[in-house]
């Protein structure tokens, strides 16, 4: 039965304990920490601003130009090859040993030794000269016999002249008796002429059985150089025998330079001859300035270091004012050789690496209030590092440069900090 003096139902013995400061922090601890817990990692679920580096759109001068890797050459090349056939003496000349046109000889050719005959051969030109001492001992018979018929001819002619004189020989037996005398000793006449004949030739088959000395007295042509300038190349250096037509060593004018690139047909058609030319990694400091001179009608394959075919035309460019320090270029030295196809003086430009594609249209991340603006853009010709804006921007605009990938339209960006 309760008690309605003690309406909580407790023992009356039993006092009633008031909270203390130190078990509220007891019971609200775990809280505290559970909500600490909580605002810690919403904190880092909450998306925290890319950093990004940024540029400006801006008006200056942009020049287009179409690079390519390139090596000089002398203009003129003169290559000297050998007039005649027969023994060349050794080269004395080597590259870069200066020449004078007409003065500096560069080596002499003298006449070739008697080629040695094979067993084969020298029994065929044994037997010609049998067969020539043979015809030649025919044709002495021969002579002989028409001597002695000449000597018949001539004593009946005398006879008939002397018998003439006495009125009993008539006109047409003393003419026939002169004409063949006349006859007969143009025989004579004919069959000496014929034992010469054979005798040059007698002489001409015993020469092919003989090995006479070559003799240069008389007989040496000598090489001169036909240009003034350096040595290039010496193709045949040690003495040799040659053949006429076989080239010696090439010469030219190391101080006539002019710049060769293999540039790709799709980029030669916007070149034309007089377009600006800067030459590049040649050595110096300064690039050295050069017009182009002429581009060639024709082009050729090449294969690319990665085994594509290209279509390449040769441009050749000549210097304009060079410095002293481009005297030490010479001859196939490699060169960076860029011509400049598009000019302006005055144009919006933007760097080249805020600039991505979408499709097909351009686009760029702009700047402002901390927030990423998607905004496309109409581009133009460029230099590869900056590009031409036609519409889309205007100058002092500031855009992202090379933005990550996570970095998308209305991403919080902050700039990063420069060291």
């Amino acid at each position: 039965m309760s008690n309605p003096e003690n309406p909580s139902g407790s023992a009356p013995w039993e006092t009633k304990r008031v909270p203390t400061g130190k078990h509220l922090i007891r019971r609200l601890l775990p809280w505290v920490l559970g909500l600490g817990i909580l605002a810690l990692i919403g904190w880092g679920l909450t998306p925290k601003p890319i950093e990004i580096e940024t540029g400006v759109v801006t008006r200056s001068p942009l020049t287009v130009r179409v690079s390519e890797e390139g090596k000089t050459r002398i203009r003129n090349r003169y290559i000297v090859a050998a007039p005649v056939a027969g023994k060349m003496r050794r080269v004395p000349l080597k590259p870069g040993d200066e020449v004078k046109a007409g003065e500096t000889l560069l080596t002499a050719i003298e006449p070739m030794a008697t080629p040695l005959l094979d067993p084969r051969a020298r029994a065929q030109a044994e037997a010609v000269v049998s067969m020539k001492e043979a015809g030649r001992k025919q044709a002495v018979q021969t002579l002989e016999a028409q001597q002695a018929t000449l000597k018949m001819s001539e004593a009946d002619r005398d006879r008939i002249r002397a018998v003439q004189r006495a009125g009993t020989v008539s006109e047409s037996d003393r003419d026939r008796a002169e004409g063949d005398a006349s006859i007969k000793a143009s025989q004579v006449r004919a069959s000496e002429f014929a034992l010469q004949v054979l005798d040059y030739e007698l002489a001409q088959a015993r020469a092919a059985l003989e090995r006479p000395d070559a003799s240069t007295a008389g007989n040496l042509v000598e090489v001169k150089s036909p240009v003034s300038g350096r040595v290039l190349k010496v193709m045949q250096e040690s003495e040799m025998v040659v053949t006429p037509g076989v080239q010696i060593l090439e010469i030219g004018d190391p101080a006539d330079l002019e710049f060769e690139a293999e540039i790709l047909s799709r980029d030669a058609v916007t070149i034309h001859p007089g377009d600006a030319v800067s030459i590049e990694q040649w050595g110096g400091d300064p690039p050295l300035s050069g017009r182009v001179r002429r581009v060639e009608p024709a082009g050729f394959t090449k294969i690319s270091a990665l085994g594509v075919e290209e279509q390449r035309v040769i441009v050749l460019s000549d210097l304009i004012d060079p410095p002293p320090a481009a005297k030490a270029l010479g001859d196939r030295f490699r060169v960076e050789v860029r011509v400049a196809v598009w000019h302006s003086d005055d144009v919006p430009v933007i760097p080249s690496g805020a600039l991505f594609r979408e499709g097909n249209a351009w686009k760029t991340f702009v700047y402002q209030d901390g927030k990423a603006k998607l905004v496309s853009i109409e581009a133009g010709h460029t230099d590869g590092r900056t590009t031409e804006i036609l519409s889309g921007l205007s100058p002092g605009d500031e855009v992202l440069l090379h933005p990550p990938d996570t970095v998308k339209a209305g991403s919080s960006v902050t700039k990063r900090a420069e060291p």
